[in-house]
């Protein structure tokens, strides 16, 4: 059955990611005015409510949420977190893919529901890209990969071609994977990380080339 479309926007969260996507979707419906939603507010969780307003959008709670009234982008960058938010949302809840109009991307592209790609980001051919993903800004995909649900990529990742990355995986601002490579579920890459081989089990890595933490 084909979804309604609902013209409000929810963005949940209001820390650096969330400001930054309302900016961008000023810059989304200012490039395409024919779709666009009638009101936009950002939703938080009550302990984070300090005022009504933040850059001038209202500011909801989650007790206020309406799944019929709303589509809803998660505008948090820890993959875990994404993961309870959709938890906690009612299973009808109907989430916004958001792609900027500067993102270079193929044809031959597939991008899960709920994914966010940010300005200055490029996806060669036959890249599929999971569900409630974020790629920020500047990150390139190369062909050929497949990447999970719940992914994030910080500012200036760069995955060549042929790689698979499972679910739950976050890369760091400017990590790099060398093509043909596979990551699995539940892995951390810090900052700068360089990947030349295989990440077979959760963890933490760092470094150039890469070490995993202990602990």
């Amino acid at each position: 059955m084909e979804l309604k479309f609902k013209n409000k926007l929810c963005i949940i969260g209001i820390g650096g990611l969330g400001r930054d996507i309302l900016c961008y979707y000023l810059d989304y419906i200012a490039h395409d005015v024919t779709n666009y939603f009638t009101d936009v507010c950002f939703m938080v969780d009550e302990e984070y409510y300090k005022e009504p307003t933040v850059m001038d959008v209202p500011v909801i709670t989650f007790k206020d949420f309406d799944s019929n009234e709303y589509q809803v982008i998660i505008a948090i960058s820890d993959p875990v977190g994404r993961a309870n938010i959709v938890k906690k949302l009612p299973k009808h809840t109907q989430y916004f893919t958001f792609i900027h109009p500067s993102v270079i991307k193929t044809k031959w592209v597939e991008i899960g529901e709920g994914s966010i790609i940010m300005a200055g980001s490029i996806l060669s051919c036959n890249v599929k890209i999971g569900k409630h993903s974020l790629l920020n800004i500047h990150t390139a995909i190369g062909h050929d990969c497949e990447i999970g649900n719940f992914f994030t990529a910080a500012p200036g990742v760069k995955v060549s071609g042929n790689c698979i990355i499972d679910n739950f995986v976050y890369l760091g601002t400017n990590v790099c994977i060398r093509e043909k490579l596979k990551i699995t579920n539940n892995v951390v890459i810090g900052m700068g990380g360089v990947v030349v081989k295989d990440v077979v089990d959760k963890g933490t890595y760092i470094g150039n080339p890469l070490k995993k933490l202990r602990g």
